[in-house]
């Protein structure tokens, strides 16, 4: 069944980066996409990894509703008119990420439902050394998909592809129209074969990390492997880690590639989920491809700041702040300050915030305001 279970959600003030493109006949949603949503439980400021037989301590602990919902997060905070289908067990761990995501984030959840009896699965991540490891439990989905069989009309829609499984609703959504982003998971099969994506050839773009990249196409590096996937997709981005990220239009023949900004991680937690969320509201905006893959990779290096996948996606407000904060600074390289001077005519004119900002809650319970 289809449930709702607030008042209409709470849209906070934003950069539209759609203001200039929007007309009557737009669909009524910038994005859709669906998947599980988890409960993220996050612990960060660990030394190291937990050692067998001892007990550690963290120096920091956050909830936030993960899984799908990080995506989901991103996109709404950069102004993104988006819907998500997805299943919610009827526990309190449900109940807060169904209000966190529609009220706290104004995700459109008309798509989702409720399903008794069902509990939330469950993700813990421990952040440390600048990685993470995590540990996640849930019981099988439920019987009816999440995902409706006509998606609702959307610009775009991001996927995650897996080895084997064809999802219907992306062919039909992509006979409608909508532009399909993809990104994929570690293939558990060892296979590697694209062949086995039954869906890339629906999608747009294709946002695999480097290892993917290579070892799906069989290429030595992550550039050649981005440049093979354009004979599979008109579109292919390949995150690149700390060295940033580069892509390839095989339609114009168009390259990029820019580098990563250096941050102080605290939770690389959702990063991946963030960076695609930036690329596509620079593809929907239509902006050059070089400032899309900056866009993209500046919201990820401000995501890892903070902990928790969804809740520490920025929003305009963090982009604005940051943006002030690096022009301030003495010794700032010329080049890499135009490399994001087209943010200038993007964000909000009024006063910004303080930099970092803060804004994920520790636990269950607490209410903020941001």
């Amino acid at each position: 069944m289809t449930a709702s279970k607030g008042e209409r959600p709470y849209l906070r003030p934003q950069v539209d980066p759609l203001m200039g493109l929007r007309t009557p006949d737009d669909p009524p949603w910038d994005v859709y996409l669906t998947g599980t949503v988890f409960l993220d439980i996050i612990f960060t400021g660990l030394d190291s990894a937990p050692v067998r037989g001892t007990e550690s301590w963290a120096r920091g602990m956050g909830q936030s509703p993960g899984g799908v919902a990080n995506m989901a997060t991103a996109l709404a905070r950069l102004g993104l008119r988006t819907s998500l289908a997805a299943a919610f067990g009827d526990d309190h761990y449900g109940e807060y990420c169904w209000d966190t995501l529609e009220r706290g984030e104004g995700i459109d959840l008309s798509a989702s439902r409720t399903v008794p009896g069902w509990h939330s699965p469950v993700t813990v991540s421990m952040a440390y050394e600048g990685e993470r490891t995590m540990v996640s439990h849930g019981h099988a989905a439920p019987p009816e998909e999440p995902a409706p069989e006509c998606p609702p009309r959307a610009r775009a829609a991001v996927a995650s592809l897996e080895p084997g499984v064809h999802s219907p609703w992306i062919t039909q959504a992509a006979r409608e129209g909508t532009r399909i982003f993809a990104d994929v998971g570690w293939d558990e099969t060892g296979a590697w074969d694209l062949a086995g994506l039954a869906d890339l050839g629906h999608c747009e773009a294709f946002l695999p990390n480097a290892d993917e990249a290579m070892r799906y196409t069989r290429a030595e590096c992550p550039r050649a492997a981005a440049h093979a996937l354009t004979e599979h997709v008109p579109l292919a981005v390949v995150t690149l880690g700390s060295e940033g990220a580069y892509a390839v239009d095989g339609r114009t023949g168009e390259t990029a590639e820019v580098p990563a900004i250096a941050v102080e991680a605290l939770d690389p937690t959702g990063a991946g989920d963030v960076f695609v969320a930036g690329f596509v509201a620079g593809t929907l905006a239509d902006w050059p491809l070089a400032d899309r893959l900056a866009f993209a990779g500046l919201t990820a290096a401000l995501s890892v700041q903070e902990f928790g996948g969804s809740l520490s996606a920025p929003g305009w407000a963090e982009i604005a702040a940051w943006w002030r904060r690096v022009q301030s600074l003495e010794g700032q390289d010329p080049a890499a300050l135009r490399r994001y001077s087209f943010l200038e005519d993007l964000l909000p004119k009024e006063a910004a915030k303080p930099w970092p900002l803060r804004r994920a809650v520790p636990t269950i319970g607490f209410r903020h305001s941001a």
